[in-house]
Parts: C-alpha cells; sequence; structure tokens
C-alpha cells in the first residue's frame, strides 16, 4: 500500500492565546493535487506553512513520505523535537511558492533559479545554470534568463519562483495563493505552469481562491473555516449538490461568480 506524500494528525498551531488551527486531520495523496479552500484567516496558509516547517505547531505531528517533520511522538505522548540536520532532509522534500514572488532583484531569472543549487547543492557555475536553464524552459522563460525581476511581468516573476523551487527537485510542491497578486490574465499563465505540474504527477497542496482551478485540477478539496477541517474529498463529493451549508455560503459570497459554472 502506498503511503500518503503528507500525513497530518491531530495538528493544533496557537498564536499565544489564539487558536489557528484545531486538530487537524488529513492525508495529502502522492502524485495528486489537494486543494485547501475556505474564506480568509481559516488558517490554510498556516496550515501551509506547517507543512514546510516555516511555523512549528503547538502540537501533533507531520510526516513527509513516512518521515517524522520537526518532532516526533513518543509513547507518553509528549514530542520531542528532531536534529536539525534530519530536520533539513525532511524539509528538502518540499519546495514552497508563496504570493509574493521574492525573487533577489539584483538577480536575473537564471540567477535566483541558479542560486540555490550552488549554496545548497554544491553544484558549479555551470552545471547549476544549466539545470536552472532546464526548469526555465519548463516553464516557458528559457528567453528571459537573462532578465532582472524588474523586467519580468508579475506572472513571469511568479514562474521564475516556480522554477526556483523545482530547481531543488522537491518530491512535493507548496502553492500559497500563488496568483493571488496577480490579474487575471497573469494568473492564467501561473495556472497553466500549475496544471502541467498536475499532469506530470507532481504532488501538490494548494492554498487558492481559484475555485475553478480547484474544481478542475484538484483531486481532493479540503475546506477549512475557523481553523477547523470541516470536510475533504474529491471535487466530485464536495461540490455535488446539495453541498454542505457552509461551503454553499462561502461560494455565494465568492467574487468569482463564473466559477459556480465550473461546479
Amino acid at each position: 500500500m502506498t503511503l500518503p506524500a503528507i500525513t497530518i494528525r491531530n495538528l493544533v498551531k496557537r498564536f499565544g492565546e489564539t487558536t489557528v488551527l484545531q486538530d487537524i486531520n488529513l492525508e495529502i495523496p502522492e502524485g495528486k493535487v489537494s486543494c485547501l479552500i475556505g474564506p480568509s484567516g481559516s488558517g490554510k496558509s498556516t496550515l501551509l506553512r506547517c507543512l514546510a516547517f516555516l511555523e512549528e505547531s503547538t502540537s501533533g505531528m507531520i510526516t513527509i513520505n513516512g518521515e517524522a517533520l520537526g518532532f516526533f511522538e513518543k509513547p507518553d505522548g509528549k514530542r520531542e523535537r528532531l536534529p536539525p540536520a534530519q530536520i533539513r532532509t525532511v524539509r528538502a522534500q518540499t519546495g514552497m511558492v508563496f504570493q509574493q514572488f521574492n525573487l533577489w532583484p539584483h538577480m536575473t531569472a537564471l540567477g535566483n533559479v541558479s542560486e540555490a543549487l550552488k549554496i545548497v547543492r554544491k553544484l558549479s557555475k555551470a552545471d547549476a545554470e544549466e539545470k536552472a536553464m532546464a526548469q526555465l524552459r519548463k516553464v516557458g522563460l528559457e528567453n528571459r534568463a537573462g532578465h532582472y525581476p524588474s523586467q519580468l511581468s508579475g506572472g513571469q516573476q511568479q514562474r521564475v519562483a516556480i522554477a526556483r523551487a523545482l530547481a531543488l527537485e522537491p518530491k512535493i510542491m507548496l502553492f500559497d495563493e500563488a496568483t493571488s497578486a496577480l490579474d487575471p490574465e497573469l494568473t492564467g499563465e501561473v495556472l497553466k505552469v500549475m496544471r502541467d505540474l498536475a499532469e506530470e504527477g507532481m504532488t501538490m497542496v494548494v492554498v487558492t481562491h481559484e475555485i475553478g482551478f480547484a474544481a478542475t485540477v484538484g483531486q481532493q478539496i479540503s475546506f477549512l473555516d475557523h481553523g477547523k477541517l470541516l470536510f475533504s474529498g474529491p471535487p466530485s463529493e464536495v461540490f455535488a449538490k446539495p453541498r454542505h451549508p457552509r461551503l454553499d455560503q462561502f461560494l455565494d459570497t465568492y467574487l468569482d461568480r463564473g466559477a459556480s459554472m465550473l461546479i
């Protein structure tokens, strides 16, 4: 039996007295696209940041391809932090793309993608740039390799960010509202890259307000509200009518009315 790519068990995240995630239990299947949807402030981005270990959960467990992320749970239920080298090894299985592109402004597209290969993978400049060019080609930007971020559109910058994450060869890609800073035309070119990755069988966890994308590309839809996972399942079940009342309320207030035609 194939292990889930990610297993989340009894996950809780608090910031001070505020509980942002409440007892989340979820499995992310390998080779599938899992979309996290829900209103702003529901905990979607925090959950994704916990999966990347950019935030440490308060309690509960996360495993990536069967390996504990950050902590392991002892028989008495208490957690113990794993050694830093082990944490880095498990984290390296994931790549993350953020809302903002976070490119280095003083580096070209090629430089932005190749830099981590030189620093993290210790590749030579020539080898790093060869691998970086392959990733820029993959996202359709080989002819923009010598351009600086200020010379690129928002959609192009986000595609460079995706190429940068892919260059380190992660097994899982995490997308945190990767199109929220883009206008509709530029959103399309980024979603195309994500669709291409899905067709290649990349395991993806996507926080998105693009309901049409979630309905047509997502293979597992998880709906969060006020830090709780209300339900999770395939689009054919989640979006089937009659829908869950809270999901109907969410979709009724959703700005992109056109998305309702896709579900």
